[in-house]
């Protein structure tokens, strides 16, 4: 699933490959969204892990989870 985080003071997004479930990464947004002093962490699909201070958060958007395509016929 891809979460693409938006950092205050950054012009580009960071986009994240996880996965977790889109219900799971709203419950970490809202628990830093409750304590300013936390940290956003997110693990990638690769095991790297993404930390971004909760007073700099600007948004997250959570996109559903998607089967990938195989062939010519997903096009």
């Amino acid at each position: 699933m891809e979460v693409k985080v938006g950092v205050k003071g950054i012009a580009r997004e960071l986009v994240v490959e996880t996965e977790l479930t889109p219900d799971d990464v709203s419950t970490m947004v809202r628990a830093c969204a409750s304590d300013p002093t936390a940290l956003f962490d997110l693990a990638d699909a690769r095991g790297r892990r993404v930390l971004i201070p909760a007073e700099k958060l600007a948004y997250v958007e959570i996109g559903e989870q998607e089967a990938r395509r195989v062939g010519f016929g997903a096009m």
